[in-house]
């Protein structure tokens, strides 16, 4: 893919395939320590010990529409062909834990991607599942939770179109503030 941004969409599809109530999604960057950390957490059915260990071989895949799944392989071969490291924990009943490190400066490096339009494209066409997205660059963050959200609002729909504005903006704004001006 040619953008981070991409496999974390693909890697939270799977989350949701799994039947996760609950996806966290984690991008931290730092500049000191030369480092992109990408971490995919959810609640969602878990994968046995067999499928885990399967999981990045592209000819694995427990989809019947096609014989081989890509996703995971590229995403595992973007980290480690940076010098970066790719790592999957899962339990049956428990979830699944993703976790992508990325040398920030190595050629070899795809950019970021567009995160807010991921974390868009999530929230609000999975309506029923709670996102806790939080991005960090050199120490300054800030995090998005759905459940805070759906407390405010009292239950309102997250896709209605003023909370698609709201949380839009607020990806934005929140995004500048902690890149400065920095593309990553």
């Amino acid at each position: 893919m040619q953008e981070i941004s991409l496999n974390i969409l693909d890697v939270a599809q799977n989350s949701i395939k799994a039947e996760a109530k609950l996806i966290e999604l984690l991008v931290e960057i730092d500049t000191m320590k030369d480092r992109l950390v990408v971490e995919i957490n959810d609640n969602g059915c878990g994968m046995t010990k067999e499928q885990t260990e399967n999981v990045t071989d592209p000819f694995f895949t427990t989809r019947e529409t096609r014989k081989v799944g890509l996703g995971v392989p590229f995403f595992k071969e973007a980290a480690e062909s940076t010098g970066g490291n790719f790592s999957i924990v899962s339990e049956v009943g428990t979830g699944t834990k993703v976790k992508a490190v990325f040398t920030l400066s190595h050629i070899d490096r795809v950019p970021l991607g567009d995160m807010n339009a991921t974390v868009e494209t999530l929230v609000f066409y999975n309506g029923g599942i709670d996102f806790l997205y939080r991005y960090c660059v050199d120490g300054e963050s800030f995090s998005l939770d759905t459940r805070e959200i759906r407390e405010l609002l009292e239950g309102a729909p997250l896709d209605s179109p003023d909370v698609k504005a709201f949380i839009s903006e607020f990806l934005k704004e929140n995004t500048a503030e902690v890149n400065k001006g920095r593309v990553f």
